[in-house]
């Protein structure tokens, strides 16, 4: 049958194989593996009667692969039959003839049949389909030579067809493109489709800028580059340098890059990026080995969550530290108080009362805010520079502030209650109204900019949990007997509980202050995320 012609070179110039309904392989070669058989093409019986000969395997350069076979042509002669797929520009570049569907007599290739293969070509690519075309070639048997340069034997081609495959988005491709937008994140695909299909694809996806060629971005210097990237969205028909250039751009322009890829080729711009991350499934083991993540289900919203969840423990992190400065602060200072100004004999807390403080409501408080639930704004806040600061000028006050205010309480309430009941009520007020004042810093450092009394910080439950816990450890410390004899502590009265919660409402007006503070400068900070995006290339 005529139309077997046509078939026969999806099947043989291709290495995916579809065994009991499951590819394996290639997913745009078992696509046409797929159609060859619906077209009553046999893959294993074609492959078995026309085995291979010689094989060029696709590259990036020249875009196409070729198998040759030893086969019998139309007139019943022996022959060497090339079969080649690849880019339709590349394919027609290399071809001379195409194969008439009715009698398969070739015909020549002029140019209202050039404008007729571009337009189709055109058409498909309009749609979002992936377009490959097809083309065949016979040799002389004699004359072939399977180990000379195969490359030389890829002209004067006849086409045979031209093969859209729809090659759709993942569902979840378009949602996390869009999350990534509003994190800040400037989404590029980079692929080696044509300009026009990849234009399709990327406006599907939300992918913002305009589609260009590899070779047009080799032809613009690096001012032009630099100038004109922001408003590049999409390359298309790329060269490994084309993407190595492309991190570079990017990087000189202050961009943290992170570059995905699968293939060999892909390897010199993983290794170049911020960022290398390497297919799990599809990847080559080169890929792998330069990239410096593996994504184990080739699946781009993976990248997106694992934004978020990086955002996440670093707001964590620093919640945490900050806490544990100003409480380190508070103590230091407290300590040094109480000796100058010799408050329950110079010794503030005893070294048992340090540590039940140290390994309850710090460590508690400590726990809540490294292992609590994730701020809600995490994906809407623009990216951090790469030399931000964990504790820069303005906390470092803060933290001094809030050490200073929890150390005048502390020693305070020490001095008050020393002055009237003695060292043992001293230190264990002491050690309550500083517990407290560990607490009340623990929820100014859970959210620098809302405030403590927000309905939204009582959300977490880990962190509302580690605060019930260290509430109770405060009351068991002072009120049971047996902490009392083992931590020399003692019960305070209702006039002396009075004391050490009515002092740390200071800190709560500080903090209160402080935030109504940052709010006010929130509108210069907090720009729109869309309009100052942080570019991140990622073909998808």
């Amino acid at each position: 049958m005529p139309l077997d012609q046509f078939l026969m070179a999806l099947i043989l110039a291709s290495d995916a194989v579809v065994h009991d309904g499951e590819m394996i392989g290639d997913p745009t070669e078992g696509a046409l593996v797929v159609l060859a058989a619906k077209g009553g093409l046999d893959p294993e019986s074609t492959r078995a009667d026309l085995p291979r000969v010689a094989t060029l395997p696709f590259d990036s350069e020249y875009k196409l692969m070729a198998t040759f076979h030893r086969m019998q042509d139309e007139g019943g002669h022996d022959d060497v039959r090339c079969f080649v797929k690849g880019a339709p520009d590349q394919v027609l570049a290399r071809a001379t003839t195409a194969l008439a569907a009715d009698d398969l007599s070739p015909v020549a290739i002029d140019d209202p049949m050039k404008e007729r293969y571009e337009a189709e070509n055109e058409r498909l690519g309009e749609q979002g389909l992936r377009v490959l075309a097809t083309a065949r070639r016979d040799f002389d048997p004699d004359s072939f030579d399977p180990n000379a340069d195969l490359l030389g034997y890829m002209q004067e081609l006849t086409v045979l067809t031209l093969v859209g495959i729809v090659d759709p988005p993942r569902p979840t491709a378009k949602d996390a493109i869009a999350t990534a937008k509003a994190a800040g994140i400037r989404v590029r695909m980079i692929t080696g489709d044509h300009a026009v299909t990849a234009a399709a694809i990327a406006t599907q996806l939300g992918i913002e800028g305009r589609a260009i060629t590899g070779a047009d971005f080799d032809a613009m210097s690096d001012d032009e580059a630099a100038a004109q990237i922001d408003e590049i969205g999409v390359l298309a028909r790329v060269t490994p340098e084309n993407k190595v250039r492309l991190v570079d751009t990017l990087r000189k322009k202050g961009a943290i890059v992170a570059m995905t890829g699968d293939g060999v080729n892909d390897a010199p711009a993983l290794k170049r990026a911020d960022i290398g991350i390497a297919m799990g499934i599809t990847g080559t083991e080169v890929s792998k080995e330069a990239g410096d993540m593996i994504l184990t289900d080739d699946n781009f919203a993976t990248i997106v969550k694992a934004v978020e969840l990086g955002r996440g423990l670093y707001d964590n992190l620093t919640k945490y530290i900050r806490f544990q400065m100003g409480v380190l602060a508070g103590m230091v200072i407290a300590f040094l108080g109480a000796a100058i100004f010799n408050v329950a004999s110079g010794v503030l807390f005893v070294p048992l009362q340090t540590l039940w403080l140290n390994f309850t409501t710090q460590v508690f408080q400590a726990v809540g805010l490294g292992y609590g639930k994730f701020a809600d704004d995490l994906m809407d806040r623009k990216p951090r520079k790469a030399d931000d600061e964990i504790l820069d000028t303005w906390r470092f006050a803060w933290i001094a502030i809030a050490g200073l205010i929890m150390a005048i309480g502390t020693v305070g309430v020490g001095w008050y209650l020393d002055d009237r009941y003695g060292a043992a009520v001293s230190r264990t007020g002491a050690l309550t109204v500083f517990s407290i004042f560990n607490l009340v810093f623990s929820f100014t450092a859970l959210d620098e900019k809302r405030t403590m009394f927000s309905l939204e910080g009582f959300s977490d439950r880990k962190f509302l949990l580690t605060t019930g816990m260290s509430i109770a450890a405060i009351v068991m410390g002072t009120e049971l007997n047996v902490f009392n004899r083992f931590f020399q502590t003692t019960g305070l009265t209702r006039a002396q509980w009075g004391a050490c919660l009515v002092i740390p409402l200071g800190l709560v007006a500080a903090s209160e202050a402080w935030k109504w503070y940052l709010r006010r400068r929130a509108p210069e900070s907090q720009q729109s995320l869309a309009d100052e995006p942080a570019p991140t290339p990622a073909p998808l």
